[in-house]
């Protein structure tokens, strides 16, 4: 691979290119505001720049997006590529943007300490019906440097023996983890949204009642608290952190650093990225870090182990439990597998478990080679599954450009489009827990 410095001459070329690529209405950004810059690539191509440091996302046919300001542009141009502008990371912020409540930025989403004190007050205002849990903690308190407990929240009406670490409850549970990547900032939103429509529907609302009646619901709203600490101390231009605040590898800076926790899960880890400061960064060693070890820790609790140890041993049809990790962005519902682009033993299965979910969501449904493009090892979803058989699938939430496209679409999204969209897909994992493969 060329060199990744420019000469100040090409550098000044760079920039006059740069410039009509972006058009008039990006030219008026700082030269550090991130971008989506769209970058015809090949798939090796993409794994190249994605070890090399630069946050490539997926793309359209033949592309990737990479995201980042216009020395990032001249980077790829100066390592032969040719990236042109395809959307704002940052979308327009309502006039009273600056005047919200505590515990609130770019337009409303939620701060780790705001969605702490959610679950107090629910457990708190329904103590028949919610239990608040500590299952981990993140790595910077592990460190003793602050940050937090993994907060859970059980959901369910609540007879003896329910909400307890069992794996043999009488009751079948549906799992929903979000914001493992700090920076997917509506998947945490989306949670909450679950949380008060049970919590609070339980008495009116026959649907709510229902589920929670026959099924344990179980949520972590923020999965990665550390990192969406980092995202939210930028307030109005959150910061870019993907992973977590693990800063002890490589000599990473600002959101370059931590480890990325859907890539560090200790089933069929270790098929992706080695380079510290890359945004897949899959750690030292599987399960490594305090977070993953966590949600882990928490869904062995829960769910018994249902499937066999190879690669094609089917998950039975009497197997109970769905999950859902949210993530954004791509409207689509991926199914296993993740690390490989064989299909799992349970895909027709899947498949129709999926069309289910897109008959609410409308998002698509396929394998990772069918949605995104490209392989992922050490995921949330590939261990619930491939370890205990749980149906387990990643939904990510939103488009790729627009008001409500990308990582930080505008706040008012949420409840126009994301919240309507998924909350019926919601509702058939929880019906789905008690036999998701005989759907």
């Amino acid at each position: 691979m060329a060199s990744r410095s420019l000469s100040r001459l090409a550098l000044v070329a760079a920039g006059t290119l740069l410039a009509s690529l972006l058009g008039s209405s990006a030219t008026a950004q700082p030269a550090d505001t991130p971008v989506f810059w769209r970058v015809p690539a090949t798939a090796a191509q993409a794994a190249a720049l994605t070890n090399a440091g630069f946050d490539v996302e997926e793309g359209d046919a033949g592309s990737v997006y990479v995201v980042g300001g216009k020395a990032v542009a001249a980077r790829l141009q100066g390592l032969g590529y040719r990236p042109s502008f395809y959307d704002t990371v940052y979308k327009e912020l309502p006039a009273q943007a600056n005047s919200l409540a505590a515990d609130t930025f770019y337009g409303g989403y939620r701060t780790v300490t705001a969605h702490e004190a959610h679950l107090t007050s629910v457990a708190a205002a329904h103590p028949d019906l919610a239990t608040k849990l500590a299952i981990g903690q993140s790595w910077k308190k592990q460190q003793g440097q602050g940050g937090h407990d993994i907060q859970a929240i059980c959901l369910t009406k609540k007879q003896t023996g329910d909400c307890t670490l069992s794996t043999t409850s009488k009751k079948p549970k549906f799992f929903l983890m979000a914001q493992i990547h700090a920076r997917e900032l509506s998947t945490g939103e989306l949670a909450w949204r679950w949380i008060d429509y049970l919590a609070d529907g339980y008495a009116t609302d026959a649907t709510a009642k229902s589920i929670l009646d026959t099924t344990e619901v179980w949520v972590v709203p923020i999965s990665n608290p550390d990192g969406v600490d980092i995202v939210a101390s930028g307030g109005n231009s959150p910061k870019l952190q993907r992973k977590n605040a693990n800063n002890t590898r490589g000599g990473c800076s600002g959101t370059n650093i931590g480890i990325d926790l859907n890539r560090n899960s200790t089933f069929k880890w270790g098929g992706d990225s080695n380079s510290p400061c890359a945004e897949t960064y899959q750690g030292a060693s599987a399960g490594s870090e305090p977070e993953v070890k966590a949600l882990e820790t928490l869904a062995r609790s829960i769910f018994p182990d249902q499937r066999g140890t190879g690669n094609n041993d089917p998950a039975p049809t009497s197997a109970k439990g769905t999950m859902i990790t949210l993530h954004s962005y791509g409207n689509d519902i991926i199914i296993p597998w993740g690390f490989t682009q064989a299909t799992s033993p349970n895909d027709a299965q899947y498949r129709k478990l999926g069309a289910k979910y897109a008959a609410s969501n409308g998002y698509l449904v396929g394998t990772n080679e069918e949605t995104v493009g490209y392989d992922t090892s050490g995921t949330t979803d590939d261990f619930t599954y491939g370890e205990l058989g749980v149906a387990s699938v990643t939904f990510e939430v939103g488009g790729s450009s627009g008001t409500c496209g990308g990582f930080l679409p505008r706040y008012t999204c949420v409840d126009s489009t994301f919240w309507p969209k998924n909350k019926g897909a919601l509702i058939t994992a929880a019906k789905a827990a008690a036999a998701p493969y005989q759907q």
